[in-house]
């Protein structure tokens, strides 16, 4: 899914471009703090800021200084293939110039806003001065198979080489029969080469049905001969299609990923309104699943009312595939799509302990579902989307409400904090997914959605960090909440870790009402290791309240922990070393005593 750009702003001597600029493009003008009067969201540091965008891979149209954005991005350049686009327009409006990701969309933004403002945009791209388009990025509805060779033919183009025009012409290119390049553009399969590019129009829609748990390969093997016997190039298909009840087979979804196209869904009455033009309609078909036809009524769908079959139903044994062919490319993808819900960590807040997969995940959603406090810790991020906030309790509710809502076929969002996966909604989620519909789990639409999880910077990471390297040697987390394990097992976890000599992180520690357990695992491993031992309680990790202290064993106080501590207990061999920043927590792994004994031997 393409991303909406985010227009920056950062002074109101360019609020009025600002505000013309995303009225034209239906996007968000994101404001400085206290220089910006009216805007969708505002930001107090604009590098900061900037930079989460990009890393989320958020389009970018700073209307400011280019040298801000510049500082802002630099750190985090890596791969040009995947990073956003990034436009800068002058306050005044009369310079645009794409920075970042010149043909993956910045020239075309920069030409549309210049247009748009009545502006100069500045291209720099060699292709785009010369020639005024670029070949690697074509009009919607074609796909170019060899994008790699885009770069030695426009070489050869700008060296005067002549071009050859096979079928429709796309750019704006003189045609001469006796090029030594040549543009392509066919439905069929053709090679190309590095004086030959090869368009393909996308005006197939492909349908597909199968039995359940059906063969990926055995799909595989079905589509690729289908259309291979009807001359159709695989990156002349617009989407794969199917019905609803088919959302989650592997199968499908391995087509669906191969040939790097949308995955779209239509229910069995939508599917039964193309009966009349199905060529192999079956009644076997609709006593299961309500409509005469699937993958030819999924094809057809996906393609439109004016498209007709050009692959009737192929089937093997456990798989069935059709072919719609529209009248002309496909730029509207039909269909719903099938639903995901990414559960995220995003670390203890602060962006810079945020993965970059967990804001690209965020930024792709369409909504947001958590504790309202850790969305708001998203920042710009947040802004613009629907966001169901819920309080601290109700967890079930919560994870049941986001895979709800994700099969509506929405892209949603479950936001945690620290590690989704430890001590927070991961495990819920699948619980959910695992249980039966009589056990309080979810519908059917909510079990077919595609499900992700993303690492965030746990609490025990965070504080073993700022400790130095307390997780050195072997470790292990307990929680102390009694809410949902048995007060008996806890204890009996904490005997267990004493007797191991396991450097342990207690997760919530206290509670208003629990104060007595923190005080039982002191005891417990006093009677284990020595009196001495370093204790770390580390306090709002990554925020600006974060407090960090230490303590021995013996003098840990129950009072001075709240819900937002995580304490961290060393081994028998845990200490502090004295260093000029402070003292700094570490467990040895026994690099001493190999050394020792090397020297021995």
């Amino acid at each position: 899914m393409a991303l909406k750009p985010v227009v920056l702003c950062l002074s109101r001597s360019g609020e009025v471009v600002a505000r013309k600029i995303a009225k034209m493009l239906g996007a968000q003008v994101h404001g400085r703090e206290g220089r910006v009067d009216v805007a969708d969201a505002y930001f107090p540091n604009a590098l900061e800021y900037t930079r989460a965008l990009f890393a989320s891979g958020t389009p970018i149209i700073g209307v400011c200084a280019a040298g801000i954005l510049i500082r802002a991005v630099a750190p985090v350049l890596a791969d040009k293939r995947v990073e956003p686009p990034v436009v800068v327009v002058s306050d005044d409006g009369e310079f645009i110039m794409p920075l970042l990701g010149g043909h993956r969309g910045a020239n075309r933004l920069a030409k549309q806003i210049a247009e748009a403002i009545n502006g100069k945009a500045a291209i720099t791209t060699a292709g785009d001065i010369a020639l005024g388009f670029a070949l690697d990025e074509p009009p919607a509805g074609y796909r170019l198979a060899n994008p790699e060779s885009a770069k030695s033919v426009m070489a050869e183009m700008l060296g005067g080489a002549g071009v050859r025009i096979t079928g429709e012409s796309l750019f704006d290119i003189p045609a001469d029969e006796n090029g030594t390049v040549e543009i392509c553009v066919t439905d069929t399969p053709k090679e190309g080469s590095d004086v030959r590019l090869v368009y393909h129009p996308q005006r197939f829609a492909l349908g597909l049905g199968c039995s359940r748990g059906a063969d990926a390969d055995e799909m595989w093997a079905l589509v690729e001969k289908s259309l291979t016997d009807a001359g159709i190039a695989q990156g002349a298909i617009a989407s794969v299609n199917s019905l609803d009840l088919k959302a989650d087979e592997p199968a499908i979804i391995a087509i669906a990923r191969r040939l790097n196209v949308p995955f779209r869904l239509f229910n069995s009455a939508e599917l039964e309104s193309e009966s009349a033009r199905l060529a192999n309609p079956s009644d076997v078909v609709f006593a299961e699943v309500g409509c005469h036809g699937g993958s030819e009524a999924a094809a057809l769908s996906a393609a439109g009312g004016e498209a007709t079959l050009v692959v009737e139903k192929q089937k093997t044994a456990n798989c069935t595939c059709a072919v719609a062919r529209a009248w002309s490319p496909i730029t509207e993808i039909r269909g719903r799509a099938r639903g995901k819900l990414s559960i995220i960590g995003i670390g203890p807040g602060q962006h810079s302990w945020r993965t970059p997969e967990a804001s690209a995940l965020i930024a792709e959603a369409e909504e947001l579902v958590g504790y309202g406090l850790y969305i708001d810790l998203l920042g710009p991020l947040a802004a613009g989307k629907t966001r169901s906030d819920f309080p601290l309790g109700g967890e079930e509710d919560r994870c049941r409400f986001a895979l709800e809502q994700a099969g509506k076929g929405k892209n949603v969002a479950l936001i945690c904090s620290g590690d989704a996966g430890i001590y927070a909604m991961g495990a819920l989620v699948f619980e959910l997914l695992d249980r039966g519909p009589d056990a309080f789990g979810v519908s059917d639409a909510a079990r077919r959605v595609e499900v992700v999880s993303t690492p965030g910077v746990s609490a025990l990471q965070g504080a073993a960090a700022r400790a130095g390297a307390p997780l050195g040697h072997d470790f292990c987390a307990i929680s102390l909440s009694d809410l949902l394990t048995p007060r008996e097992d806890i204890i009996k976890r904490l005997n267990a870790a004493a007797e191991g000599d396991f450097v342990i992180a207690f997760y919530n520690p206290v509670s208003k009402r629990r104060r007595t357990l923190l005080a039982e695992a002191r005891d417990i491993l006093l009677e284990h290791r020595p009196a001495d031992t370093p204790v770390m309680l580390a306090s709002s990790l990554g925020r600006p309240e974060e407090h960090i202290r230490y303590r021995n064993l013996s003098d840990l106080q129950v009072d001075e922990v709240d819900m937002l501590t995580v304490v961290l207990v060393g081994s028998s061999h845990s200490r502090l070393a004295q260093l000029g920043e402070g003292p700094r927590m570490f467990t040895p792994r026994g690099y001493a005593r190999k050394i020792d004994g090397d020297l021995a031997g």
